[in-house]
């Protein structure tokens, strides 16, 4: 009798390389072009809106859906580029909560750390896109992932966690992360959501200074040096260059900065790179930095050089803003290997 291979990424001893810890759940997209967009720039937090008239009813030719959340997003990316690793999530006890486990399989996915809320909702996004920008806004009802729990014992086989958003207590989540990381020698791959740097920004800072990889788009950035208690310059707020040494300074061996169009930073204390976003007619930008990150957090796994790790990142971001969703547009490790032939990075 044949031995039944596991799926790619997964290996058959169970052991995961990776643990992604956070929220898991299905997004539902409504593209339209009627949204009014204006320019904000004095607002460093918010520099574009959109707008509709209050009470009008807009008519949507089509709706997508797709698995969401930050670690089922960033799970499936790692999956698909041959890293074994797992999502340790909570969801509903639904339909959906067999939906989502069955579309991280897809990708190869380890879902045994997943737990179900008794007699609760999967969590659920609307999501309404901008057809002429593919840009977005998200509406998200958390519910059964914010009452996650985190069990040391599920987590102790691992080399890496990768910590995505949480939510409910979320301050306890990060301290018993913290201590099952130190008492295990895990390393910590970090990617604080704007949600949790508002409501807490001491608690980011702290877990970012015992990190070993950050990962934070511009605007949370701003954020965590404004709860420094230091005072800096609007020009300085908006130099990515800037952001992202101040960042590396808190501690981690690494830092990775993304500005939506304008691309990406990576920092290691001794190297500098910038790369451009790749620029394809965007459909949808919902999971971009998610598929960023696990582009450029599979290439640190596997040892790849600064430059290269934003060279998978940019790649794997490139192709997910062709598709509705944060994982339908994911890239397999073959895939990414031919796209980066042409990205180059300019050392800064």
């Amino acid at each position: 009798m044949n031995k039944k291979m596991p799926p790619l990424g997964r290996s058959a001893a169970g052991g995961e390389k990776v643990i992604c810890i956070g929220s898991a759940c299905k997004d539902i997209f409504f593209p339209t072009s009627e949204g009014i967009i204006t320019e904000t720039p004095n607002d460093l937090l918010s520099q574009k809106k959109i707008t509709f008239e209050l009470g009008a009813k807009y008519k949507i030719e089509n709706r997508f859906e797709s698995l969401g959340g930050v670690a089922a997003n960033v799970a499936s990316g790692l999956a698909r580029l041959g890293v074994n690793c797992a999502c340790y999530s909570h969801i509903g006890d639904d339909d959906m909560a067999e939906w989502i486990k069955q579309k991280l399989k897809k990708s190869g996915v380890g879902t045994e750390l997943i737990s179900h809320e008794k007699d609760s909702p999967s969590d659920l996004s609307a999501i309404v896109v901008d057809t002429k920008s593919g840009d977005r806004v998200i509406f998200s009802n958390q519910k059964a992932n914010s009452y996650m729990e985190i069990i040391p014992e599920k987590l102790k086989d691992t080399e890496w966690f990768y910590i995505g958003d949480l939510h409910g207590n979320w301050e306890e989540d990060v301290d018993m992360i913290i201590r099952t990381a130190g008492e295990n020698n895990i390393k910590i791959a970090n990617n604080p959501r704007q949600s949790n740097i508002h409501d807490n920004v001491k608690k980011i800072i702290e877990i970012i200074k015992l990190s070993h990889l950050v990962f934070l788009n511009k605007d949370e950035s701003i954020e965590i040096l404004n709860g420094l208690g230091e005072q800096f310059s609007e020009p300085e707020l908006n130099d990515e260059t800037f952001l992202i040494k101040k960042i590396k300074e808190l501690g981690p061996k690494a830092v990775a900065l993304t500005d939506g169009i304008r691309g990406a930073w990576g920092y290691d204390g001794k190297n500098l790179f910038h790369i451009l976003a790749i620029e394809d007619n965007p459909v949808d930008t919902t999971g971009a930095g998610d598929a960023f990150a696990s582009g450029f957090f599979a290439a640190f796994v596997k040892a790849k050089t600064l430059d290269e790790c934003l060279k998978w990142g940019a790649a794997n971001a490139g192709n997910s803003v062709k598709f509705f969703g944060g994982t339908e547009g994911l890239l397999w490790e073959k895939q990414i290997e031919e796209k980066i032939g042409s990205l180059q990075t300019q050392t800064l």
